[in-house]
């Protein structure tokens, strides 16, 4: 049984807001140490229940395969009749970039069968949300019942896969109630990481229930096959409460599988089983030990990325196909998660929006962060780039290496911090010629016998496989940056309301202060007063969060204020002179 399992470990918190025993000082580890232990936690996700008496169930769960079988056959269903009928995938940050994804990608799928395209997504925010963090969206319960019922129009059945992690997001639990007081039309599945009695139960805004009731209504329901509760246990996050990491990489393997099974048995003629179920998980564990075999390369990587943001440099990701949007969603959740500048990570794709298939189309004239092809790159970044920044390429054998092969060139004239992760397939190889234009290679090898007739699995592979790496990269470089407090994104964004109350949290948790003196100096460096007046008192919390999302640095202000019963001016100060957290952190600790 792992540590955050027994019943006394953080008992107040839910898994997904539970701290990782195996990272508490990944603040202090070199980039080997670093890699090693996000290995750790990633490696969380398969692992089975092998104590009868563990509270939660696993991935690998008999309960939990079962659930995913019985949602297969559903996806079966839905395929049969194209015509009236819809799989809606839906979720907030990552989750909605994950929905996105996957909708785009089983489309693909059917575009090439000759079929109907019958997926769509929904993300809080809209499709700028893709990009760009667009958080305050995910407290609106009503917005997302008003977006899945204008999706769903005319449609008499639909599948709708509601994603929240913590099982806690507003937005999605709209939908949900939406769908539950319309059983006639939708058939629902609650997708997350905690078991259902740890669901969140704050009151919603203009609202009539809580997210806990509503998944209890749900596992209720499960007993008839009219809802689907799919929540296996998968540890705390390596970051605490960065969903981004380990709950987006679940998700995806997770509903591909669930998905994939569905499709299989439609268009193959391939029973649905547990057993077929379990094989594509064990697929998904060999991505991971493969993708980490190369531990030393990865942890390279992490130390270059580290020296570029610490020398106020920045990193690069240029991708090509389904790559290049996984570095694009990488890119974009640095900003809310550690408080990074726009400019610090960013993404690119080959042919920028025609590429992505968004809903909503062309995103370019919305301005800078919405800049994403390789053109871009060229005209807008190219000619200012130095040895200080890093670029990292991401393709495989598949795509157009000559283009490959130009962009390296074009690059390498301005910097030598040139790096790449490449796919391969054993047979099947990029040239030498090209890997000589990277300083580092970081060069994965595929079995081709594992996807004879099955290419979108080796899609999904080789982006799962992608993200592990881009994670560990860009999450290794904040650390390293000193962004991250022991094993905890101090430097977050508050822009809602979940990430308002675990900002509080973090502040009673590293200071010993209570819940109240914690939200007052909270406030004050949210509003960057030394006194809070009445009307911030009385504001609500979605004011705050307004606030907040318009300031630097909030938590950490609050932290040294609360360490050393300093002001407001005199807590910035100190985080002026010692801009890595944990060193500011360390000397007010001395001073106090």
């Amino acid at each position: 049984m792992q540590h955050w399992e027994q019943s006394g470990y953080e008992p107040s918190l839910p898994i997904t807001e539970k701290s990782n025993p195996i990272t508490t000082d990944i603040d202090r580890a070199d980039p080997n140490g670093i890699v090693q232990m996000l290995e750790k936690c990633d490696a969380e996700m398969f692992q089975k229940t092998v104590h009868e008496d563990s509270m939660y169930q696993k991935l690998n769960s008999c309960s939990v395969i079962q659930t995913m079988v019985d949602i297969s056959k559903k996806v079966e269903m839905i395929l049969k009749d194209p015509e009236n009928s819809l799989i809606v995938l839906s979720g907030c940050g990552t989750s909605g970039r994950v929905a996105f994804l996957l909708a785009t990608s089983f489309n693909r799928w059917l575009a090439a069968l000759h079929e109907n395209q019958i997926y769509s997504y929904i993300i809080a925010g809209g499709d700028k949300a893709l990009l760009t963090s667009q958080e305050a969206p995910e407290d609106n319960p009503s917005l997302g019942a008003l977006m899945l019922d204008k999706v769903c129009s005319g449609k008499k059945h639909v599948l709708f896969f509601g994603i929240s992690c913590g099982l806690s997001a507003p937005f999605v639990a709209g939908q949900l109630h939406l769908c539950l007081n319309n059983l006639e039309v939708f058939t629902p599945v609650l997708v997350g990481f905690n078991p259902v009695n740890m669901a969140r139960t704050e009151l919603m805004r203009d609202f009539p229930s809580n997210f806990r009731k509503i998944a209890e209504k749900m596992s209720e329901m499960q007993k008839h096959q009219r809802a689907f509760v799919l929540n296996p246990a998968v540890g705390p996050e390596a970051i605490t409460g960065s969903s981004r990491m380990k709950g987006g990489s679940a998700t995806k393997l997770m509903l591909e599988t669930v998905l994939l099974a569905g499709h299989e048995a439609m268009y193959n003629k391939t029973a649905v089983t547990p057993d077929g179920e379990l094989a594509l998980i064990e697929m998904n564990e060999k991505v991971h030990k493969v993708t980490y075999s190369k531990n030393k390369k990865l942890a390279a990587l992490v130390q270059k990325a580290g020296v570029s943001l610490r020398g106020k440099g920045h990193v690069y990701y240029l991708g090509w196909q389904t790559l290049g949007i996984i570095g694009i969603i990488d890119a974009s959740e640095c900003i809310p998660t550690f408080g990074a500048a726009f400019e610090d990570i960013r993404g690119f794709i080959c042919r920028g929006f025609s590429e992505i298939n968004n809903k909503e189309g062309d995103l370019s004239s919305e301005g800078l962060h919405f800049s994403i092809s390789h053109k871009d790159f060229v005209k807008r970044i190219l000619p200012s780039l130095s040895d200080n920044d890093m670029v990292i390429f991401l393709f495989s054998v598949h795509d157009d290496l000559n283009e490959v092969s130009e962009l390296a060139k074009c690059v390498g004239h301005n910097t030598s911090n040139i790096h790449a992760l490449i796919h391969d397939l054993d047979g099947h190889c990029v040239p030498d010629s090209i890997k000589g234009l990277f300083m580092t290679g970081l060069n994965i090898t595929w079995p081709s016998s594992l996807y004879e007739q099955r290419s979108i699995l080796m899609n999904q592979h080789w982006e799962l496989s992608t993200k592990w790496c881009l994670n560990a990269i860009s999450t290794g470089a904040h650390i390293l940056k000193g962004k991250v407090y022991k094993n905890y994104m101090i430097d977050l964004r508050v822009t809602n309301s979940k990430l308002y109350r675990r900002a509080i949290g973090m502040l009673q948790r590293f200071t010993n202060s209570t819940q109240t003196q914690s939200e007052t100096a909270l406030l004050k460096s949210i509003y960057d007063v030394e006194e809070l007046t009445e009307e911030i008192s009385s504001a609500d919390v979605t004011q705050h969060t307004l606030t907040a999302n318009q300031k630097d640095q909030v938590v950490p202000t609050a932290l040294v204020m609360l360490q050393t019963g300093c002001s407001l001016a005199e807590a910035k100060s100190h985080l002026d002179a010692h801009p890595v957290i944990r060193d500011a952190v360390a000397a007010c600790l001395r001073l106090s």
